[in-house]
């Protein structure tokens, strides 16, 4: 378990070291991997208004992650980031 707690927290600071800015789908991955990772599922969040659209995208990758355990979105967040890095 801590093993998978210092890759994600590794991924989490190498992710910010990126010399390209990762494509839209891609920052949705890793915005909503990580929130599903520490915040659980979006139920308890508010849903954005039709006029934030970069919220309600987020707000909506979130959600397509309920269910996915604190531990699998870790290593999904992980698997982006080390594919982003190139390794």
């Amino acid at each position: 378990m801590a093993d998978l707690d210092e890759q994600f927290a590794k991924a989490q600071v190498d992710v910010k070291k990126l010399t390209t800015r990762p494509s839209n789908d891609d920052l949705l991955t890793l915005y909503a991997t990580f929130k599903q990772a520490t915040a659980g599922d979006a139920s308890g969040a508010k849903k954005p208004g039709r006029f934030d659209m970069v919220g309600r995208a987020k707000y909506d990758a979130w959600t397509k992650l309920a269910g996915v355990s604190s531990d699998d979105a870790k290593r999904r967040y992980v698997a982006t980031a080390e594919r982003l890095l190139g390794r």
